[in-house]
């Protein structure tokens, strides 16, 4: 999941700022680009990992899944209580500005699991990721806004989905990266050249690693120039408390909502759901692996749904994709084997268009208000803190299997506000 990003025309909605000189002077934005598609890599990988602490850090205190659930919790919970406070922020101190606060937050976050590796406590984990993902939240209020202003308005949805690709290929990646550092290092196998660790240990190095990246991208833009951007545009009027009187925002939010908790709740557990449940003897190290077939669908999937969209109404598609979702959640609680795998991990695919598809539909009519009214979907990614909690509570009382039911729950309202924003478009 990611670090979801608004895909929204109208880029003014988003960033309320304007870039000093020229708009006809763009060669310099090809630079900016690529620097900043490094950020949203970053915290895609960041972001991800957290499927594989859970799988061990349940293991390693002995946690309950509704424990080990806390580190959903904690780190997308941060999304909900720092958005609004790291907005000021940057709008105090600069976009730029904000990415190296971001940047440093993120890297304390990151340091700070060493202490909590040394002291053996689950607690300060979960202190650590807060404070990780209150770095991520500040880069990603100071990210998101930069990259529509870098160029033609009209092509700032086309750069978004861009920057997306990159955060999708984090995600990707990272649970390959924490298999090999963190669940292969503690196999008592011998198969790894990695010097063997064990408990809370294992975290130690690739976080380490990360921290320092970190600190390193800080570092670089503290130095490079980057085109300037004023922040000014409309401020909050008393017009915003009329935007919870629209139905299809607010129908749009649940829809945020839910998506972002079920993905990152299925994500949460596969670890375990492949190497335990499933009976197929897969280790957890193995299993992480396929973890990435998953998220690696989110990335292959808005290729194919940008495409599609070319011909398909975005409400349908995305009704489609529910129903899909549901279908194979639904085999994945009655199969076994290598079929409720592959039928789990196939979600990946329906979950690439989601989240643009929601955002763009729920804020059709608002015109000047478009501002407000993404403010308030990107208080919905708190899905991914609740969401996941539940799921372990349901996981621990009727076990792993059945408690996909709750984000088959989520993916059904998916449709079914798909189809009430198809009725509404007709």
């Amino acid at each position: 999941m990611a670090g979801p990003i608004p895909n929204i025309d109208d880029k003014s909605a988003i960033s309320g700022g304007t870039l000093e000189g020229s708009r006809q002077n763009t060669s310099g934005y090809g630079f900016a680009m690529g620097i900043l598609t490094m950020l949203f890599f970053m915290w895609g990988f960041i972001t991800c990992m957290n499927d594989i602490l859970i799988p061990h850090l349940k293991e390693v205190f002995s946690l309950s899944f509704t424990q080990a659930m806390l580190i959903q919790f904690c780190f997308f919970g941060a999304y909900f209580l720092v958005s609004l406070p790291a907005g000021k922020l940057v709008k105090r101190i600069g976009y730029q500005r904000g990415i190296v606060v971001g940047l440093l937050v993120a890297a304390f976050g990151c340091f700070l699991f060493v202490s909590a590796a040394d002291f053996q406590v689950y607690a300060l984990f979960l202190m650590a990721l807060f404070v990780l993902a209150s770095g991520i939240t500040i880069l990603q209020v100071s990210a998101n806004p930069f990259v529509t202003e870098l160029g033609e308005p009209a092509k700032a949805s086309s750069r978004l989905n861009l920057t997306q690709a990159f955060n999708s290929l984090g995600t990707t990646l990272a649970p390959m990266f924490g298999s090999v550092l963190i669940l292969s290092a503690v196999a008592q196998t011998g198969t790894t050249s990695l010097p063997e660790v064990s408990g809370a240990e294992a975290v130690e190095l690739p976080y380490t690693i990360l921290g320092g990246i970190l600190v390193l991208l800080a570092i670089l833009f503290w130095f490079i120039k980057l085109p300037y951007i004023h922040l000014s545009g409309p401020s909050a009027s008393s017009d915003k408390l009329s935007l919870w009187n629209e139905p299809r925002l607010l129908l749009g939010a649940l829809a945020i909502f839910t998506y972002v908790g079920a993905e990152v709740s299925i994500g949460s557990v596969l670890v375990n759901f492949i190497s335990g449940e499933l009976g197929m003897g897969f280790s957890e190290s193995q299993a992480a692996w396929y973890v990435s077939f998953y998220w690696g669908g989110a990335m292959v999937g808005r290729f194919i749904g940008a495409y599609l969209m070319r011909f398909v109404d975005p409400a349908r598609l995305l009704m489609m994709n529910g129903l899909l979702a549901v279908v194979l959640l639904g085999l994945t609680t009655l199969a076994d084997g290598s079929v409720a795998m592959w039928a789990v991990l196939l979600v990946g695919l329906c979950n690439s268009i989601m989240f643009p598809t929601i955002f763009s539909l729920a804020l059709e009519g608002l015109g000047e208000h478009k501002s407000q009214g993404a403010g308030i979907l990107c208080l919905a990614i708190v899905g991914g803190a609740i969401v996941p909690l539940l799921h372990g509570v349901l996981a621990d009382s009727i076990g792993l299997r059945l408690a996909f039911l709750l984000p088959c729950l989520c993916y059904l309202y998916i449709t079914f506000f798909g189809v009430s924003a198809r009725r509404k478009a007709q």
